[in-house]
């Protein structure tokens, strides 16, 4: 159902669909599966599966040497492994969804061992809004440092991790070739190519 990180939208739009039944199929550790049932502004009725997401970031981590930290993971959804920025999803305590902002610090130090000493939002945008609340926040972070082995944020039991530093010309090569297949980190690394022609990197 609609909440306050995804509204009902503007209800006077031609287009707005309003949810009038949710029946929840099945509640995962994180996901909810449920149909949705919606009125269109005509007063027809349709259903639609909706995925229930509490959101997530990714991060672009930019060293001192003008390389970009990617880990490389095993996503059994694919088959295979991928090359991908840090992300992660918003922790959810007692009905309470992680900020965003604190969510990116932990995701950059749990999954590189790398702490920034400067933070920068980019873009907000859902990844897969045909079916998924999923709404991702995008993040640049520099003035890289690594944390020390004593006190520092390690990846989720289920995680298992590849560190890559990888200079920037040659990630967005991989994103431009293919050989990067994760949409969040094609974006990202196309975001920082520009910002870095613009000089704002």
């Amino acid at each position: 159902m609609p909440d306050d990180l995804h509204p009902a939208g503007d209800p006077g739009d031609p287009l707005a669909e309003r949810v009038v039944a949710s029946d929840v199929v099945h509640q995962g550790h994180y996901l909810q599966f449920r149909v949705d049932t919606i009125e269109r502004a005509d007063g027809t009725t349709g259903k639609r599966d909706i995925v229930g997401h509490p959101g997530a970031i990714a991060v672009l981590a930019l060293d001192e040497d003008g390389r970009v930290l990617l880990v490389r993971q095993w996503r059994t959804a694919t088959g295979q492994a991928l090359l991908e920025i840090p992300a992660g999803t918003l922790d959810v305590h007692d009905g309470v969804t992680e900020d965003p902002d604190e969510a990116a610090r932990r995701e950059l130090e749990e999954e590189t061992g790398h702490r920034a000493a400067s933070w920068r939002k980019l873009a907000s945008f859902w990844t897969a809004p045909g079916f998924a609340t999923e709404l991702m926040h995008l993040y640049l972070a520099t003035g890289i440092a690594g944390a020390s082995a004593d006190d520092r944020l390690t990846p989720d039991e289920d995680e298992r991790l590849e560190l890559r530093a990888v200079p920037v010309d040659e990630a967005v090569g991989l994103a431009l070739d293919g050989s990067i297949r994760d949409a969040k980190s094609i974006l990202g690394l196309l975001w920082l190519d520009r910002l870095r022609r613009d000089g704002e990197v």
